[in-house]
């Protein structure tokens, strides 16, 4: 029996999570990426290896079949995370938080694409609305017309391309899940961004005091405490119970803002956050639909027994 209380609180939890680990790689100031990638993914091994020891044991965690796959879903990931936390230093958290709920948009496209999905005019027709939304919030940093004057800002373009690398993860997280455990290709994945990470260093490091380290190992521990909420969320409700709730990160993400940093968010980025999210809260209806379409058509032809 599905507990859904328990899966929504595991996804707010995750949420904040998160949100707590940006704001604190923005607490440590400026520090190479390369190196925060470093913390980010060590010490998120940390819970991801204490909690496996409870429940399927770290044997577990680190078999695989598919070992190629990992390979290129990590690498997508590390791309992805280097494009947003380089993103990070640029942007308010509010502004880093909305242009990820872009993600979900790509994701729609990529699924046509890549997996041959068949998706119908309204889902296109919110996409549509989706990217309408990216264009009102990349007006403050360049506008439309800086996408073919290549003047959009540096922060805004990383972070679009952190969300379209997102989007092509989960997309090839839905092939790697029919075999692969959640906490496996978490751990190639931490493991990829490490080593990553780790050799970026030889060429952009920085050295750190005590309190710096101590926050960029804050963020990696709180990256995997998120990381694994997420995970067992889908285990007791619902993704398209679970994914509306992605969204409350831009309520953390607009506190964290103004409370700690003193950002406050610019009336049009929002704006087209908000056209955003009801983009994306019409795609996971209409999956949810879909999905209770094709259960009912296979219930109606299976015969009686």
């Amino acid at each position: 029996m599905r507990h859904s209380s328990l899966g929504i609180a595991l996804k707010i939890s995750a949420s904040l999570a998160f949100s707590l680990m940006y704001a604190a790689i923005k607490m440590a100031g400026k520090v190479p990426v390369g190196e925060v990638i470093f913390f980010r993914a060590f010490f998120a091994m940390v819970p991801l290896f204490a909690l496996s020891a409870l429940t399927v044991g770290p044997r577990a965690v680190v078999r695989t079949s598919r070992p190629v796959f990992h390979v290129v879903r990590s690498a997508a990931g590390v791309c992805s995370m280097f494009m947003n936390f380089a993103a990070l230093a640029l942007l308010p958290l509010a502004d880093i938080t909305a242009f990820s709920f872009v993600a979900p948009i790509f994701a729609v496209v990529l699924s046509a694409v890549i997996l041959h999905e068949a998706v119908g005019r309204f889902r296109w027709s919110a996409v549509a609305v989706g990217f309408a939304g990216v264009l009102l919030m990349i007006q403050p940093h360049g506008g439309v017309l800086g996408i073919f004057a290549h003047s959009l800002s540096a922060g805004a373009a990383l972070a679009l391309g952190g969300a379209f690398l997102s989007a092509f993860v989960v997309v090839f997280i839905r092939q790697m899940s029919v075999t692969e455990r959640s906490e496996t290709i978490v751990f190639y994945f931490m493991l990829t961004c490490s080593f990553a990470g780790a050799v970026s260093m030889i060429w952009f490091y920085a050295p750190l005091s005590w309190s710096l380290a101590a926050w960029l190992a804050l963020a990696g521990i709180l990256g995997g405490v998120g990381q694994i909420c997420m995970t067992f969320s889908y285990r007791y409700a619902e993704p398209s119970l679970l994914a509306p709730f992605d969204y409350i990160a831009m309520v953390w993400a607009v506190l964290l803002g103004y409370f700690v940093f003193g950002e406050i968010p610019q009336t049009l980025v929002m704006a087209g956050a908000g056209v955003v999210i009801v983009a994306g809260l019409f795609i996971v209806w209409r999956e949810h639909v879909r999905h209770r379409n094709v259960e009912l058509a296979a219930q109606a032809v299976t015969p009686n027994v």
